[in-house]
């Protein structure tokens, strides 16, 4: 069960919850319904569970080539490839039930649409043949935020699609940071991320474009949702933080520098996240 378990990345699940429960805040402007709450968490974590399950039934093989994750369970043949698939297959028509029962036909159509690009256009299409796999493959994570809004509403509103773009533009700084860090890895396994096929410089250019853009809509959530002055104040100090630690990677591109923005892009976030919840409550 272990294994299995294993197969849903359940730490990465972590940061998608993280957003999740922003969204459904916001779209209830105050305390969501806790039966939708308790669904939704639940179906979005057995959505990206499942979809991660079929990453690694699909990404076995290059798995093995890399140190990080030559250890997984289908890599080490210690959960057969079907086996693997039957599981995908099942955690991900499981959320899709609990979805469609407890919460919206959106929120069901948008779960469904956020495993299948994850599986189809990230991991088939995307992540093995462009350096900006990231950038579109990341669509899929951007989800969670439009899944909760229409939980709650099914439909979609103006703050929902700024969080979207936020966390659009939150993305690449976030995943080429660890990039930078496992590049010999990413380079064994034959997958051009960004910092395996282009010069740091370029890597940290295109950071700083995203962050930037990162930052606008960061501020756009807030203004949209007509939450506290204040919680834009304390997002541009958050930022800040953020920020100095990109420069110490511009001004010396180590793995350790590198490392330490991918934990500061998780610090953001998850504050973030917090502030948004304290703000709602606090209108």
């Amino acid at each position: 069960m272990k294994n299995y378990i294993s197969l849903m990345k359940l730490r990465v699940v972590e940061l998608l919850l993280v957003t999740t429960v922003p969204a459904l805040f916001l779209a209830s402007n105050g305390v969501p319904d806790l039966s939708v709450t308790i669904w939704s968490l639940l179906g979005g974590t057995l959505a990206a569970g499942g979809a991660n399950a079929f990453n690694m039934v699909i990404e076995a093989e290059s798995d093995l080539l890399m140190k990080r994750t030559a250890r997984r369970p289908i890599a080490t043949g210690e959960i057969s490839r079907r086996s693997g698939l039957i599981f995908a297959t099942a955690v991900s028509l499981l959320s899709l039930i609990l979805f469609y029962s407890f919460t919206t036909k959106l929120a069901t159509l948008l779960t469904f649409l956020a495993i299948t690009f994850y599986v189809f256009g990230y991991t088939i299409a995307l992540k093995k043949h462009t350096s900006q796999n990231i950038v579109w493959g990341g669509i899929a994570g951007c989800m969670p935020v439009l899944i909760g809004q229409a939980a709650v509403t099914n439909a979609l509103t103006l703050t929902s699609w700024f969080f979207f773009f936020l966390i659009f533009f939150w993305t690449p700084p976030h995943f080429w940071a660890l990039a930078v860090r496992y590049r010999d890895d990413y380079a064994a396994a034959g997958i051009p991320m960004l910092p395996v096929v282009a010069p740091i410089k370029n890597v940290i250019t295109q950071m700083w474009f995203h962050s930037l853009a990162m930052v606008v809509f960061s501020i756009l959530v807030i203004w949209s949702a007509e939450l506290p002055i204040w919680l834009a104040g304390v997002t541009l100090i958050l930022i800040a933080g953020w920020k100095m630690q990109l420069i110490k990677l511009t001004r010396q591109p180590t793995e350790v520098n590198a490392g330490k923005l991918f934990q500061a892009s998780i610090v953001f976030l998850s504050i973030y996240s917090f502030l948004l919840v304290i703000g709602v409550l606090l209108k």
